[in-house]
């Protein structure tokens, strides 16, 4: 139960980047935005290992590992603020539970992990529930694939994000998690820095609004540092299926978190496919249930 916890909290505290993600993208460029980002992350996660396990030598064996996985990680959060900057937060949550219909597919390429069939039925419904909330349940604009600019930009990003999730098991060469996400956040912040130097140089940093700062302070502590936390002690406790079975109740999350920042509900019609999102996490966790 307590790993459960964990989940429903860490899924909760990923929703509230995409609310306050939307109302501070065209305030700051978001490649600059996210160089500070890691750079506050990784001040916050390399405190933690060095209070906990420490940060071996060994660890730093073949840094180009780092290199690949902080270049994915960078990638999807600068695309991520980048499509915020039209994408409606729901939709952009939508398209965050289609990743893990990609990063299955990453698996099975990289790692030969093979889906078994209720899994993959699952998948199968939260991304055809995913599909009606980006196309904002309107059948025309589904069959014509006309999906917005900011929907496209993000879902490179979480192109991005689902080759992450299998690499990290590729190139971990044992080192422990803390230590390891440590090396990626560093390298994240040098490819983002070099990246987005002229973007960093170019921004007033005196003049950003308040919502930037906010948004800054919420996504290194509660959406990154927070969130690793949960996330590694419920995978301790729970199923690698039930831990990514989460992710679809993200949506859910986003439009509670619109509601309370006084945002309109999204329309009954999209409410449904927030329902079949639910549905994908339910089978999820039957599969763990019963098999």
């Amino acid at each position: 139960m307590r790993g459960h916890l964990a989940m429903a909290l860490f899924s909760m505290l990923v929703a509230g980047s995409f609310p306050l993600g939307a109302m501070m993208a065209n305030a700051v460029s978001p490649v600059a935005f996210t160089a500070l980002r890691f750079l506050l992350s990784g001040v916050i996660i390399g405190a933690a290992a060095l209070l906990t396990t420490g940060l071996p030598r060994l660890a730093a064996r073949a840094p180009w590992r780092y290199a690949v996985l902080g270049s994915l990680f960078a990638a999807y959060f600068v695309l991520m603020f980048e499509g915020l900057k039209t994408a409606a937060p729901v939709s952009a949550a939508a398209v965050f539970t289609l990743t893990p219909v990609l990063s299955a597919g990453f698996g099975f390429l990289l790692l030969r992990q093979v889906t078994t069939s209720r899994i993959a039925l699952a998948l199968a419904i939260g991304a055809a529930g995913a599909l009606w909330i980006i196309f904002r349940a309107d059948w025309q604009a589904m069959f014509g694939f006309r999906v917005g600019r900011g929907e496209a930009v993000y879902f490179a990003g979480c192109v991005a994000h689902a080759l992450y999730t299998p690499m990290v098991r590729k190139l971990n060469r044992g080192e422990h998690p803390l230590v390891f996400t440590f090396g990626m956040i560093v390298a994240g912040t040098a490819v983002t820095t070099l990246w987005g130097w002229g973007a960093i140089r170019a921004t007033d940093w005196t003049a950003l609004p308040g919502i930037v700062w906010v948004t800054l302070l919420y996504t290194s502590v509660f959406a990154s540092a927070v969130t690793f936390v949960l996330l590694q002690y419920a995978t301790l406790r729970l199923p690698a299926s039930k831990v990514m079975a989460y992710t679809y109740l993200v949506p859910a999350w986003v439009i509670l978190w619109e509601v309370a920042l006084g945002q309109p509900s999204p329309p009954a019609l999209v409410m449904a496919g927030v329902a079949l999102t639910v549905l994908a996490l339910a089978l999820l966790m039957k599969e763990e249930r019963t098999g």
